[in-house]
């Protein structure tokens, strides 16, 4: 499985963010916590094959 990349887009905090989108390219956001509510391609299909059984 890949892994994503810390983007602002997929973060937890970015309702509330004060430095979203501010960072310069290969900088790493401190805060930065992947959103759980947000699925990749990957485990969209895996939840439907398993909605299928």
């Amino acid at each position: 499985m890949a892994e994503q990349k810390p983007m602002c887009v997929i973060c937890a905090w970015r309702a509330t963010c004060q430095k979203q989108f501010s960072l310069k390219a290969g900088q790493k956001c401190p805060d930065f916590v992947k959103d759980v509510t947000v699925k990749t391609e990957e485990e969209e299909d895996k939840e439907a094959e398993e909605e299928k059984k």
